[in-house]
């Protein structure tokens, strides 16, 4: 498959035309990030026109400090895991956050049961905020601490099923399906058909998939631009929130994602 090319990540001559060598520094990093797949090394001198010899050194310092990484072969480089938390706690600490914050408690008083809002990162469900209820049975999930495997959770399936479909199909045929419960999807052909109901509804469901006893309805957060950037969820004990009362709140849950997409830039 040809590589796209890295004609977006940046204007002409523009990270060349930074004076300061810290700034052209961060602008590789900018380069991989925006890539949003692994870059090799021409591609980073065409698109960054540093020289050769500072490249090499910027990377072996980034790589050294965790920032960025090679991929097996050592051809290409791609974000390292120190860079993607530093991304998420961007996220989650920039003025927008507060917004996105006020409008999780909105929905949460509405709705009377937890709601959350999550990301996936290298392969795996990862929360950017969470608001509580304050119900006796209920799953304590920190924020920003725990990797959730995408397959048996509502939002990791939404945002997988999200994907490119090529990318989609790769990274289906990659992940490990492990079984966390007796409801859990392990069929690579049967996840990947309730990816395309997903993609049909607008919303994915976790029926019982992750924890027995869990139900979790969760809906596409789209930015200004209409790219599917994030899930907004609601999770809840099945004695108290079966699953068809749960899918009851998607409108509500669809208006909410809709204010929260607004914030992202």
């Amino acid at each position: 498959m040809p590589s796209r090319a890295l004609s977006f990540v940046a204007e002409p001559g523009e990270i060349a035309g930074e004076t300061s060598s810290t700034l052209k520094a961060f602008g590789v990093l900018e380069v991989l990030v925006r890539a949003g797949r692994a870059v090799t090394l021409s591609e980073l001198m065409q698109a960054t026109e540093l020289p050769k010899p500072t490249l090499h050194r910027t990377l072996a310092l980034f790589e050294e400090a965790g920032y960025l990484a090679r991929e097996p072969g050592g051809r290409a480089y791609i974000i390292g895991e120190r860079l993607s938390h530093f991304g998420l706690d961007v996220l989650r600490n920039d003025r927008a956050a507060t917004q996105r914050r006020t409008v999780l408690r909105r929905v949460v008083s509405e709705i009377d049961e937890s709601c959350n809002l999550a990301v996936l990162q290298r392969g795996a469900l990862i929360y950017l905020d969470r608001i509580e209820v304050e119900w006796p049975l209920r799953l304590q999930i920190p924020v920003g601490g725990v990797a959730i495997p995408p397959h048996c959770c509502a939002s990791g399936k939404l945002l997988l099923a999200y994907r490119p479909v090529a990318e989609r199909q790769r990274l289906l045929e990659l992940m490990a399906l492990k079984r966390f419960t007796e409801r859990t999807i392990t069929d690579r052909q049967v996840l990947a058909s309730e990816f395309d109901r997903i993609v049909t509804s607008g919303y994915a469901v976790d029926n019982e998939e992750y924890v027995l006893g869990v139900a979790c309805v969760a809906v596409p957060v789209r930015s200004p631009h209409g790219e599917v950037i994030a899930s907004l969820a609601v999770q809840g004990a099945t004695a108290r929130l079966p699953l068809m009362r749960a899918i009851e709140f998607v409108p509500r849950l669809q208006a909410a994602a809709a204010d929260i997409g607004s914030t992202f830039g």
